[in-house]
């Protein structure tokens, strides 16, 4: 499996993660202000964790996924040595 380009195509804009942390931003400058209750900040900052926690899930499986599998020309010729052996096998379906 090629690596990623996380020059051209970040992985943090796929996942959004840039509007998650402006939002924590403007949640803090709004606290400070006193637009948002303290009950208000936290609850977004508890909902920005569980998406953090969620991002964290989707990158080690995504790692996991891409540590273990095969490159596609090598799953080709398993499939290409296992079609010829079916050829040269006797028909035993009767």
């Amino acid at each position: 499996m090629s690596k990623r380009d996380y020059t051209s195509a970040p992985m943090s804009e796929q996942l959004g993660l840039g509007g998650v942390i402006s939002g924590l931003v403007s949640d803090l400058e709004a606290l400070r202000a006193g637009q948002i209750t303290v009950s208000d900040a936290m609850a977004r900052s508890m909902l920005a964790k569980q998406i953090f926690n969620g991002v964290r899930l989707y990158l080690n499986g995504t790692k996991l996924l891409s540590d273990a599998a095969a490159p596609a020309n090598e799953g080709r010729s398993a499939l290409q040595e296992a079609s010829q052996s079916k050829e040269g096998a006797p028909d035993v379906q009767g």
